[in-house]
């Protein structure tokens, strides 16, 4: 046990789903997992482990943010032999092709904040992701007929709606063509290479700078089945 993760060592499993939300890792566990059992509860951060078609998937929420996700990774690769973990969020589109609710395989995550230096002293900016889950995940993609959108994400400090968005997206590198942001895939890679262990990332579109669109914060929870459904069956092949 940790102070943030009440689970016994054989609680976790070696591949762990990771959504953001605590409720959507409940809302995983109700309705793709079999045998679940509540295995975290420290902070309301409710984590579940089960079986998925014969497997035993962990569903560990990590919060919001870098700093969060940082900790709850760093703690699961190192203490309980985590050996994969794919992070399953949403994101903000900053390319004029991407709809709502498409689903991105993120590449590679780029920060301008030192998460890295905070960890182990390097003034690393760029994150990737493993090619080897990723093939997984693109092989499930492909087996459930969904569509993926592979690309490189910036990793945020900050919600982008606190800021001015034309100078938000003067951030982004223009040589990463960077195509959505989120707030959690940097510390997720950088924590996985720290360890030598793999992670990757897929997220759902939940808004757009370039459509006047939404999602409501209860869609955002229930609807993200397509994207669920991929990281379930490549998790089993991991």
């Amino acid at each position: 046990m940790t102070p943030h993760n009440e689970a016994n060592l054989e609680d976790i499993a070696e591949t762990i789903l990771m959504p953001g939300d605590p409720l959507r890792a409940k809302y995983i566990a109700d309705n793709f997992l079999t045998d679940v059992k509540l295995v975290n509860s420290v902070r309301n951060m409710f984590s579940y482990t089960g079986l998925y078609k014969g497997k035993k998937i962990t569903v560990f929420s990590s919060g919001m943010g870098m700093p969060s996700c940082g900790l709850y990774t760093y703690e699961l690769f190192k203490f309980y032999n985590v050996k994969n973990i794919i992070r399953i969020g949403t994101c903000g589109a900053y390319n004029p092709n991407l709809n709502i609710l498409d689903t991105i395989l993120v590449d590679n995550s780029y920060t301008i904040g030192n998460f890295a230096k905070a960890l182990d002293g390097n003034d690393e900016h760029l994150a990737s992701s493993s090619n080897d889950l990723n093939e997984k995940l693109i092989e499930s993609a492909k087996d459930l007929n969904i569509d993926l959108i592979k690309g490189n994400t910036f990793c945020s400090e900050v919600f982008d709606y606190y800021t001015d968005l034309d100078a938000f997206m003067k951030l982004f590198p223009k040589d990463l063509d960077i195509i959505a942001s989120e707030m959690e895939a940097f510390a997720l890679f950088y924590t996985a290479k720290y360890f030598n262990k793999k992670a990757s990332c897929l997220l759902t579109v939940v808004d757009s700078h370039y459509q006047n669109k939404e999602i409501t914060t209860e869609e955002r929870q229930t609807s993200l089945n397509n994207m669920i459904q991929i990281a379930l069956d490549a998790a089993i092949k991991a």
